[in-house]
């Protein structure tokens, strides 16, 4: 009865850690981006060649530590079909909501960038009934209107809102919420159950592809016309590597919790980011209606997850904790 006890607590003290290891390096990796991307120190004003740089060392490590090292092991499954139909979209979306996402913080404070993601689920909502996934209901409805008013009341409270910022994070919303129903498609009526290190082996080559052919046109002619190919890289490769650890810290959350667990982290880390952008970023100015705004969007993002748990409970989903792992990639790669 002692073993067993020692083993409980041993195993809930390891989940705590690594709950908190997730929600550190997440929270610590938009901090970064935000400062690569707006820092004079770092002179790097490029959202799309730091997410480039992102997928392309994800891929180089992904293929070193799967094919190379054998330290991780890629799931199977995976056809020509599958990859062509399935696997592209994610990649294409996931590459848009990044590419978008990091160049919000050009325009608009770390807070505000958060308060603004706390629409997804009303993103995800509405496609997924476009698509066929969801069902329509009034407990929906409400719930959904709970958290775009939450956000309208956020965003009305802001001091300093500069629309094009919002565009740009509203697609990124957008594209993750495309990449998300892909993803769901993928499980659910394809039947591929991937972890989250084979989605990043799967997916971050063909992201990378995808950010490669704009970038050449986008951003790589004004890096060319200001001759500022002299970035410190150090701190380049040290941002890539925190991405790669974050994407790892989700794997060993799930692994040993569930894939709700991950989205219940992630209102906690929504929260952290808010509080502590306020504390590091002179452009960031919170105000009572901001937060009250905030308050009510998560509280509308809590009672989708808790709607969403019961729906899997009722569909023996209980019985099978990782049976949509991949589903919370929304929280991992090259954080936004």
């Amino acid at each position: 009865m002692a073993d067993r006890a020692n083993k409980v607590l041993k195993d809930g003290v390891l989940t705590y850690l690594y709950l908190l290891l997730y929600i550190t390096l997440s929270s610590g990796q938009i901090f970064f981006n935000k400062w690569v991307l707006s820092s004079k120190e770092i002179n790097f004003p490029y959202p799309l060649g730091l997410t480039l740089l992102h997928m392309v060392f994800s891929s180089v490590l992904c293929f070193m530590l799967t094919k190379g090292f054998k330290v991780l092991k890629v799931e199977e499954g995976m056809t020509l079909d599958i990859y062509a139909t399935s696997v592209i979209p994610i990649g294409a979306m996931f590459a848009m909501t990044l590419w978008l996402g990091n160049t919000a913080y050009l325009y608009i404070s770390v807070a505000f960038a958060q308060m603004l993601k706390a629409v997804m689920p009303v993103a995800v909502f509405i496609l997924g009934v476009a698509a066929g996934l969801e069902v329509m209901s009034c407990r929906m409805l409400l719930i959904m209107s709970v958290i775009s008013f939450g956000v309208v009341i956020a965003s009305y409270g802001e001091i300093s809102i500069n629309w094009i910022g919002v565009v740009y994070q509203m697609g990124g919303v957008v594209g993750e919420a495309l990449r998300l129903i892909f993803m769901e498609i993928l499980v659910k009526r394809k039947g591929i159950k991937l972890n989250p290190i084979s989605i990043m082996y799967y997916v971050s080559p063909c992201s990378a592809v995808c950010l490669l052919i704009p970038w050449i046109f986008l951003e790589k002619p004004k890096i060319d016309a200001n001759a500022t190919w002299n970035f410190p890289v150090s701190v380049l490769m040290l941002n890539s590597l925190c991405t790669f650890a974050l994407n790892l810290s989700v794997f060993l959350v799930i692994s040993h919790t569930s894939a709700l667990t991950i989205r219940v982290a992630g209102v906690v880390k929504d929260w952290v980011v808010v509080l502590l952008s306020a504390l590091l970023f002179a452009d960031t100015k919170l105000t009572g209606i901001n937060l009250l705004g905030y308050g009510i969007a998560i509280a509308g993002v809590a009672a989708y997850n808790n709607h969403k748990l019961k729906k899997e409970a009722s569909q023996g989903s209980s019985k099978e904790p990782q049976s949509d792992e991949s589903i919370p990639m929304v929280s991992i790669s090259s954080e936004r």
